[in-house]
């Protein structure tokens, strides 16, 4: 097997199924996120070490594997996504940058990694991931979005004052939206997958937060360990009955 077959064996093959379990594992990401900064009292700072931790260690072990592994891949993932949570509420909350000050740098670091990652490697495209370098910068990019996107969320929902069922049903339609121009319009669609991918993180914040805040501030005050519990098995579902397959090479 050559380099790239490697690289690209370790990618799943966009489909239906790979956008339901990104955003579930978004929304895990979310109420994990919070079951441990808050829910066990660790604070921001400290839960963003720990998961910070998980992270390498996950993004090191999917850069050694020699092929795609759908657990390792979702592991990954959601790794990204709850060290984004704690992440992005230390910078709003105990720096005290705001919201919107949070979601400006993210999205600057986002920005910054996508112009690196398509000038060092010609393409910011999934499909063309052929190296570890190129891996690398794919996680990166990944993590910045994951973490944009809590922020985002969460200005939408409480800055904006849209709370969380509105902020959901905005992020909600501009992902229709993004399916409607994919099918519609001849847009890159490394453009429509970096979009769509950006925005289901601040779906699954809202829907995160939605689902475990106190009812008194629009949540439904659910258990944030029982929402985690049950959005784990409902990714292990879908993991189990929608076969994951890589995606395929394009140079």
């Amino acid at each position: 097997m050559d380099t790239a077959s490697k690289a690209v064996a370790k990618v799943p093959e966009l489909t239906l199924a790979f956008w339901i379990i990104k955003i579930a594992a978004t929304t895990l990401g979310e109420t994990g996120g919070d079951a441990a900064s808050m829910s066990m009292n660790l604070g921001y700072l400290i839960s963003t070490l720990i998961f910070a931790v998980i992270f390498i260690v996950a993004v090191t072990a999917q850069l050694k594997a020699d092929r795609f592994n759908p657990v390792l891949y979702w592991v990954t993932i959601i790794a990204t996504t709850t060290v984004g949570t704690t992440l992005a509420d230390f910078a709003d909350r105990s720096l005290g940058i705001g919201y919107a000050g949070g979601s400006t740098l993210l999205l600057l670091l986002l920005l910054a990694s996508l112009f690196v990652w398509y000038r060092v490697m010609g393409s910011v495209s999934v499909t063309t991931v052929s190296s570890p370098k190129a891996e690398m910068f794919y996680w990166v990019t990944i993590m910045f979005s994951q973490t944009l996107g809590t922020a985002l969320g969460d200005w939408t929902a409480d800055t904006a004052g849209l709370g969380y069922a509105g902020a959901a049903l905005i992020f909600g339609g501009l992902l229709l939206a993004l399916v409607i121009a994919y099918y519609a319009t001849q847009l890159p669609r490394t453009l429509l997958f970096w979009a769509a991918f950006i925005l289901t993180r601040p779906l699954g914040a809202v829907v995160g937060d939605f689902l475990d805040k106190p009812i008194a501030n629009g949540g439904l005050a659910l258990s944030r360990y029982g929402a985690s519990i049950a959005l784990v098995a409902f990714i292990v579902a879908c993991g189990t009955l929608f076969r994951q397959r890589p995606a395929k090479v394009s140079h």
